[in-house]
């Protein structure tokens, strides 16, 4: 295995774990530095999905004194069981839109405008939401939340297909918006991505299958450990931030981000599309 390559799946590893539970949009960067690094052909874009898997691992050593709770629990505790069927709740809305009209949004809606466009509304949505969230507030933490509540988060989750939106953004944000604290919002969209974002890793290897070989194996798992310690020491930090801080400063990162997406674009340095 050419070791440049391998540098070059470091990179984007850390890349994916720093990105993916900020509400930044993971993808977005990945693109543009995937484009800087000419690691971007087809088998790069399975690539940048499969590595999702590290990050989230890094999520269930986080939280596993919560999650070992509550698969003990399930048998027999109200709490834990709630917890579980709301996750799945919340989890089958982008299933379903995923499987109808995941190809159709790839082929129409990943363009330089419109992920530009998400990144910068994004930005000021996130300026909205924090204005208006301490007086929305409802929900404390992840074990008051209903069925309804789930359904709704996992509604929102869905406007995460749209490139440059940001699935952790818009289930946090979304969660705030809809009355959930910041802390019962993050902690909601960290256990929420663990189903999504292994679900969407195996189906993009399966469906990809035919591109990959055993050969790739050492590039993959390069990605993945390089995902996982990123997304580890992302993940332990954002939890300290959110107890002391509010996500403005990410709402202008957003809007700088979406202001350069249409600069590379516009000078053809980048190649926003699929």
């Amino acid at each position: 295995m050419d070791i440049v390559l391998l540098i070059k799946a470091a990179v984007m590893g850390v890349v994916e774990g720093l990105t993916e539970f900020l509400p930044i949009s993971s993808t977005g960067h990945l693109i543009l530095v995937g484009a800087l690094l000419h690691f971007d052909d087809a088998k790069a874009k399975v690539f940048d999905i499969a590595i999702q898997t590290g990050a989230i691992f890094a999520v269930i050593l986080v939280y596993w004194p919560k999650i070992r709770t509550t698969l003990a629990g399930l048998p027999r505790e109200r709490s834990a069981q709630r917890l579980a069927l709301n996750v799945l709740i919340a989890f089958l809305p982008a299933v379903v839109l995923g499987l109808l009209a995941g190809k159709a949004i790839k082929e129409h809606l990943f363009t330089p405008l419109v992920v530009a466009s998400t990144f910068i509304a994004g930005g000021f949505i996130i300026l909205w939401a924090e204005r208006r969230a301490p007086r929305a507030t409802r929900i404390a933490t992840v074990d008051e939340l209903t069925a309804f509540d789930a359904l709704k988060v996992g509604l929102v989750q869905c406007l995460a297909m749209v490139p440059g939106t940001s699935r952790s953004g818009a289930t946090i944000i979304g969660g705030m918006l809809l009355g959930l604290s910041r802390q019962a919002a993050t902690d909601f969209s960290f256990f929420l991505a663990i189903p999504t974002l292994i679900g969407a890793g195996a189906y993009s290897l399966y469906k990809e299958r035919a591109l990959l070989s055993l050969a790739d194996m050492p590039l993959f798992l390069t990605g993945l450990v390089f995902s996982f310690l990123s997304a580890w020491l992302c993940v332990r930090w954002l939890l300290r931030y959110i107890s002391t801080h509010d996500f403005i400063p990410f709402a202008y990162y957003r809007i700088a981000f979406g202001l350069l997406v249409l600069l590379t674009a516009w000078t053809g340095w980048v190649q926003w599309v699929e």
